[in-house]
């Protein structure tokens, strides 16, 4: 019976892997759900479309309407995509940029044209109409209702517009719009429908030269709330509420250009990053199963399938949540996937302690997943934390890193716990029970750990200053800080006309290296305009004699005319409210975690500790930006990220064994210092084993990848080398300073 549930067992994990492979492929059904092809790649892997749009008018729009236009506008897109971006061109252009999509015309007819929207009264003071009430025709101009006071409202007074649905019991679904008003607005509301209401007056709303909805006053509106009900459908209602969005802006504006642009990050950025994955991968698997033998192939089977289902969960999340994958995307399904050999590595060693103890292969295996279970909960939970603050409070690759981090925990909790488990128990079933084929756990020297806590404080501290340093040295010359790039600080966008039609490959090969020579930088974003021979560089901002210099270049080197080259002055794509949303999601994220620990481990020194080596691992790699000049751009927020998830999990970890063996009765003749040593001692090997999986899959993806991939890759190197630094070397360090000297203080 046993052998006949081992092999059913493998058959099942076999035909899962071999079934959700084939959907990541194929996908199922004419929608092809599931398939890897269909998820939605953002503006950085697989481009959109790009729409200009300028300012009507013969004055040069202010800096403040120019910002608040493009903040609503984002607002506006990322209805598309949680990655569309909205910046500044030029003075008075607005360029908006949508991932995943191809028909640069249909985004225009649903995007609507931004415009003036108004809110008209159906009589004026003197009791004339001001509208025929039936074909919506205005009887005066624009400017005639508003010097006599007919328009009650403008667009720039309502502060949201959305569309609902709810269950009338005697009329069905009814679809309605939901409007909340600015405060001025609520009060021009209150006493336009107080009057009105007496006769039951319209109010027309009107947007682009036409009436788009004339609903009757039903009942005097003064809270700031209203609805418009009587919508057809619920797709009426999302169209009217999309127009009273857009109609909110500042500026009118019209279309310049709109264009299908390629991938930011070059047509290799996604074939070398899936070979580097496909490579990883199998460098992961040989490793587990040298090391590991019989756990380590059972490992590498769950995690093949662990892979495959996160790829169709991200397909169904791209379909039903409009996730985007991004670059930060990638991170996070990267930390994950060495999130999901971590829990494994933790079993395993507890499985070859219990071994090593002298229990059966059989009742090792059951106490080393009963012992590993808290660490591996504890660590994923906490993660998964941060995850859901990031998902809730992040905007953009944020809200993508989150979700695609969030996706990948709870699926190699999944594997982790359950498939390999069960594989496990199917091959010793299988007759496979020698301990020969799981391991011993060796008796290793005891490093004292605990003694060098000083000389480890002093190296980080060092390091950090040392960064501060740096940053203050090149700030002080003129320069940033941190190699800041365009999307924080803006840049320069060159539309270059090609005598030909190159292909991507040919101006990543030969273009590409050509800028970075001029701009001495490797952050240089490609947009093939698709159907044309022009091309649009983004680089960080050039000065006049750069801008020459790129002329000639393009005119010497492959044969451009001058004046089909132009240029324009570009800003962050990252604005200020999307860096406050970050840095308060973050902290906020931070705080939560904090308070977990203390729960979980009824100690808040515990939750002081991990904090702060999680600090410190943020404050090092910062000083590694401040020193290798390494561009700071969305990347930089993905390496961050992903460094606050990996180092606390590693953390987590350390602390959990500290946490059982301060129960532990066995323990009770060993001082403070040596039950902490003998802690970290004994989590050692998992803490490297853990780092070098996820070390590999990001060094492959630095050797392979191209220069934009390598920016992001050696950082992260740098984060996953310094979170095992500090989990060994100062995490449980901290705890025991913490517990020490508070104690005596106390």
């Amino acid at each position: 019976m046993k052998k006949r549930n081992a092999v059913l067992t493998l058959l099942i994990v076999i035909a899962l892997t071999v079934a959700f492979a084939f959907m990541v492929v194929y996908g199922v059904g004419r929608d092809k759900v599931g398939a890897a092809s269909e998820i939605k790649l953002g503006l950085d892997l697989a481009g959109g479309v790009s729409i200009t749009y300028q300012a009507v008018g013969e004055e040069k729009p202010s800096s403040a309407d120019m910002s608040d236009t493009i903040y609503k506008l984002q607002k506006r897109v990322e209805g598309y995509s949680t990655e569309a971006q909205v910046y500044k061109e030029g003075d008075d252009r607005i360029n908006i940029e949508i991932p995943g999509v191809e028909d640069a015309n249909a985004v225009l007819e649903e995007l609507g044209k931004p415009g003036a929207l108004y809110f008209i009264a159906q009589y004026d003071a003197d009791g004339n109409a001001n509208y025929d009430s039936t074909t919506g025709t205005l009887n005066k101009t624009i400017d005639e209702l508003k010097a006599d006071g007919s328009i009650v409202l403008e667009g720039t007074d309502v502060s949201a517009a959305a569309a609902r649905a709810y269950q009338d019991e005697l009329k069905g679904v009814q679809n309605i719009v939901e409007l909340t008003l600015t405060s001025e607005g609520t009060k021009k509301f209150a006493d336009a429908t107080t009057k009105a209401v007496t006769n039951h007056d319209s109010i027309m709303i009107y947007y682009d030269g036409a009436a788009v909805s004339i609903p009757t006053v039903q009942s005097a509106i003064t809270n700031g709330q209203a609805q418009i009900t009587g919508m057809e459908d619920a797709e009426r209602a999302e169209n009217l509420a999309s127009t009273i969005r857009i109609g909110g802006l500042k500026l009118e504006l019209e279309e310049l250009r709109s264009n299908v642009v390629g991938a930011q990050l070059g047509s290799e950025a996604i074939a070398t990053s899936i070979k580097a994955g496909i490579i990883g991968f199998a460098i992961v698997v040989v490793f587990m199963i040298v090391v590991f033998l019989i756990p380590g192939l059972c490992a590498s089977l769950a995690l093949a399938l662990y892979i495959v289902i996160v790829m169709v969960l991200l397909n169904l999340f791209s379909d039903a949540f409009g996730l985007t994958l991004t670059l930060p995307g990638i991170a996070g399904i990267i930390l994950s996937i060495g999130m999901a050999v971590d829990a494994n590595v933790i079993t395993f060693a507890r499985i070859r302690e219990e071994i090593a103890a002298g229990k059966t292969v059989n009742t090792a295996i059951k106490l080393g997943y009963e012992k590993a279970f808290s660490a591996i909960l504890d660590g994923n939970l906490t993660t998964l934390i941060a995850a859901v603050v990031l998902g809730i409070l992040g905007t953009g690759s944020i809200k993508g890193f989150a979700i695609t981090l969030g996706i990948g925990i709870v699926v190699s909790m999944f594997t982790a716990l359950v498939v390999t488990r069960r594989l496990l128990v199917a091959f010793f079933d299988l007759g496979v029970k020698d301990e020969k084929f799981y391991g011993k756990a060796k008796q290793t020297k005891n490093i004292d750990f605990l003694g060098k806590k000083n000389i480890f404080i002093g190296i980080s501290v060092a390091a950090i200053v040392a960064g501060f340093i740096a940053m203050g040295v090149f700030a002080s010359q003129g320069k940033h800080a941190l190699n800041l790039s365009l999307e924080f600080l803006g840049g320069t966008s060159t539309n270059v006309a090609f005598n030909e039609d190159m292909s991507v490959a040919d101006i990543d090969a030969k273009v590409v290296p050509v800028i970075e020579g001029i701009t001495g930088d490797g952050n240089v974003q490609v947009q093939k305009v698709t159907g044309s021979n022009e091309v649009i560089f983004k680089t960080r901002t050039l000065s006049a004699e750069e801008r020459t210099e790129f002329t000639d270049k393009m005119v010497e080197n492959f044969g451009v005319e001058a004046e089909k080259i132009t240029a324009e002055t570009i800003s962050s794509t990252i604005s200020s409210e999307m860096s406050r949303s970050a840095v308060i999601a973050v902290i906020v994220a931070t705080i939560c975690m904090l308070l977990y620990i203390w729960i979980r481990f009824s100690d808040v020194k515990f939750g002081f500790g991990s904090v702060t080596a999680l600090v410190h691992d943020v404050l090092v790699v910062l000083a590694f930006y401040a020193f290798s000049r390494v561009s700071v751009g969305n990347t930089f927020i993905a390496c961050m990220l992903t460094i606050v998830g990996y180092s606390i999990n590693a953390t987590i970890v350390i602390y959990d064994r500290i946490r059982e063996v301060m129960r532990e009765a066995q323990y009770n003749t060993m001082t403070l210092e040596e039950k902490v040593n003998l802690c970290v001692n004994q989590t050692l090997t998992r803490s490297i084993f853990t780092s070098l999986t996820t070390f590999i899959m990001v060094a492959v993806l630095y050797v392979l990848g191209v220069t934009s991939i390598k920016e992001f890759a050696l950082p992260l190197m740098v984060g996953i080398v310094c979170g095992t630094y500090s989990s060994i070397c100062l995490a449980s360090a901290l705890w025991y300073i913490f517990k020490t000297k508070l104690a005596k203080a106390k």
